[in-house]
């Protein structure tokens, strides 16, 4: 018998944004993995849990907790320290699954936001010799723009998605006047010209402690610094995303 690992999109922190086909899979599921990354990132485990408590009501689904391995941040090649992180992980889904579904079998694995947006569970799942499901979520740039009600792309016009290492290398990207910039790990937009620059921020979005702050970059920008050093102080962790949009 094969294994069947479902990559269940669970949406950024509100357990209410879970739909009605993850819930589905969810009660499928032999087995499902719990994650560990960090005593600070505790709340993400917290979350998987929480779901799982109000969702799961199949009695013969397990749930299997594990520590991921840490991903070596000093490495000088991003790209192959990434790499090998990935290879580690793999590693340990692979001992969990053959310790606890040596017959294969249904395993479902909750990913934070949906898997095919900044998220390598899929690129792990490839590396190993299983069947592969995915049930997409509502990513955080949903719940950034559903937080300020607004609307992402202006009429006719494209908006460009990347990250926070890319914007601090190269700039504003050209031909595009609204950018979505995740995975920022320092406030990359100190980088640029503010002047006729909106910024729309937010972080732990779809949890109690949700902040979102929203105006021109001259004006806010060291705002949202302050808030975000003081939050990562506060909770050990911070997961925020934000909108860029210049005049065109």
């Amino acid at each position: 018998m094969t294994t069947r690992i479902s990559l269940i999109g669970i949406g950024v922190g509100n357990p209410e944004h879970l739909t009605l086909e993850a819930v589905r899979v969810i009660n499928e599921a032999s087995l499902i993995l719990i994650p560990r990354k960090s005593v600070e990132k505790g709340d993400l485990a917290d979350l998987r849990r929480q779901i799982c408590a109000d969702v799961l009501k199949n009695p013969a689904t397990r749930l299997v907790e594990f520590d991921l391995p840490v991903r070596e941040a000093a490495a000088p090649d991003y790209g192959a320290g990434v790499e090998a992180w990935h290879d580690d992980i793999a590693a340990r889904w692979r001992q969990v699954l053959q310790a606890e579904l040596p017959e294969g079998g249904e395993a479902a694995l909750l990913v934070w936001g949906d898997p095919s947006l900044f998220d390598s569970t899929l690129r792990i799942a490839a590396r190993l010799d299983v069947t592969v499901r995915v049930v997409p979520g509502i990513t955080a740039i949903q719940g950034l723009t559903a937080a300020h009600a607004m609307v992402l792309n202006e009429i006719g016009q494209p908006f460009l998605v990347t990250t926070g290492r890319q914007l601090r290398a190269q700039g504003w990207p050209e031909g595009v006047d609204t950018l979505v910039v995740m995975l920022d790990a320092g406030c990359a937009f100190e980088v640029l010209d503010p002047e006729g620059v909106t910024i729309w921020w937010g972080a732990y979005l779809g949890m109690e402690r949700q902040m979102i702050r929203a105006g021109t970059l001259a004006d806010t920008g060291a705002e949202i610094r302050k808030i975000r050093a003081a939050a990562r102080a506060e909770y050990g962790w911070i997961m925020d995303v934000y909108i860029l949009r210049r005049q065109g």
